[in-house]
């Protein structure tokens, strides 16, 4: 079988995956690194993530007001994301017009001034960020519940970091991270589109090959014990709703048990999306949680999320509380139907379309030229490409009993958290 795609290596540690794709004079870029929330200790908490705004600042090539005006003249849209086990930055531009995102991209990899000025007023920026989400319920329970989810592993902290560390980081920190992490050899470029691979591949060369070797950037490896017990929490902020946040260790991306999970997540929740750009808004109303939960009033919504990642993290379901009920009655409502699957056969239709529905949502988000850039980089972070090509194929192939023993394994009341949010009534302040 011909691979849809093509791999390199250049000498300085830079790797390269190229996809021709010839639907539409489009062509997207990725770059990768691989450092995130994962790699920061206490005082640094959130040091990635304002790292990844500074990029924006400009480097003596290309000043900082004219980036945007630059890709924008062009026809195209650029973005950065930062997230626990890597950080990316992005152009999708006219096919005739990519040059400039390769270019952007050679030059940020070294060349970034970290300005005084420009760190203190992006220092304002994330600390209003961070205020910003402390409004909101969502926010403050999901963070106490990885907080107490995570005593040893750094996946504690929230990405954005906590507001004492954003306070206190210098200049000198952030650049110093910047010099540690973004080099080629931590690097993954990820290029699809309306391109002749020869040609891209001589153009990354000339462009990325002269820069040099950083060191090996240090990794923590930090395992989190196994819980002694379930733990429960209770968060009091704003507003007038209820919500549960129910989360259980999970495995990691790479784990084959990754996949009855995925299916078990589309069985009670409906699926969810592993594409950071979300999916087809495919409805839930078919699920187990859906229908004793909302259907019978205890909820107004329910939602579940398995993320990819390097190392185990977290299955949630989230549910918004019917204001005529209580947590408690909602939380015993859950219980039940994870008791239902861990001891009854569930029947193959039902698995047949939580798959269907898990392969549709994939499907939609992996179609256009963007997304096929993004996973093209993406699975190298927690994997390899070929886990995003056989993903359908070991969904395909989840039976029963891997989805009962799945169940049992990892949906067990000492192996979660279960967060509760309950509003003051006041406002949050905006």
């Amino acid at each position: 079988m011909i691979k849809p795609y093509s791999q390199y290596l250049l000498a300085n540690g830079l790797k390269v995956l190229l996809k021709e794709i010839h639907t539409a004079p489009l062509v997207s870029s990725w770059l990768w690194y691989r450092v995130g929330s994962r790699d920061e200790f206490n005082g640094h908490t959130g040091i990635s993530h304002w790292c990844e705004h500074m990029q924006f600042k400009g480097t003596p090539q290309f000043p900082s007001e004219v980036l945007d005006r630059a890709v924008s003249r062009d026809g195209g849209m650029w973005n950065a994301f930062t997230y626990f086990d890597w950080t990316t930055f992005f152009e999708t531009m006219p096919a005739d017009k990519i040059d400039l995102g390769l270019r952007i991209e050679a030059d940020r990899m070294v060349n970034s001034l970290f300005d005084e000025k420009e760190v203190a007023s992006e220092r304002t920026v994330v600390i209003s960020e961070r205020e910003g989400s402390e409004n909101e319920p969502y926010f403050l329970l999901g963070e106490a519940v990885q907080n107490a989810a995570f005593r040893v592993h750094p996946y504690h902290h929230e990405v954005i970091g906590d507001l004492s560390d954003l306070k206190s980081m210098s200049r000198a920190d952030l650049h110093g991270h910047y010099r540690t992490f973004y080099s080629p050899n931590n690097a993954v470029m990820s290029v699809a589109g309306d391109f002749k691979t020869s040609e891209m591949l001589a153009r990354i060369r000339e462009l990325y090959a002269p820069i040099p070797t950083g060191p090996i950037p240090p990794r923590i490896f930090r395992s989190e014990p196994a819980a002694n017990g379930e733990h429960r929490l209770t968060v009091e902020g704003p507003g007038e709703t209820t919500y549960l946040d129910i989360s259980y260790h999970a495995p990691a991306a790479n784990d084959p048990d990754f996949f009855p999970v995925t299916v078990l997540d589309s069985l009670l929740a409906g699926p969810s999306s592993l594409n950071m750009f979300g999916g087809g808004g495919i409805s839930n109303k078919t699920s187990r949680l859906y229908r004793a939960l909302v259907e019978k009033e205890l909820a107004v919504s329910v939602s579940g999320g398995l993320t990819a990642t390097v190392d185990p993290f977290l299955y949630s379901v989230v549910i918004t509380v019917h204001p005529k009920h209580k947590a408690e009655e909602a939380l015993a409502a859950f219980d039940d139907e994870i008791k239902r699957i861990q001891k009854e056969s569930i029947p193959v239709t039902e698995i047949t379309r939580a798959i269907k529905q898990a392969r549709a949502l994939f499907a939609y988000g992996s179609e256009n030229i963007t997304n096929q850039a993004f996973w093209l980089g993406h699975a190298e972070m927690f994997a390899a490409y070929d886990w995003f090509l056989t993903y359908l194929e070991k969904l395909a192939k989840v039976t029963p009993a891997n989805l009962q023993n799945a169940a049992q394994k990892y949906f067990r009341p000492q192996n979660r958290v279960v967060g509760t949010y309950l509003p003051t009534g006041a406002e949050g302040q905006s």
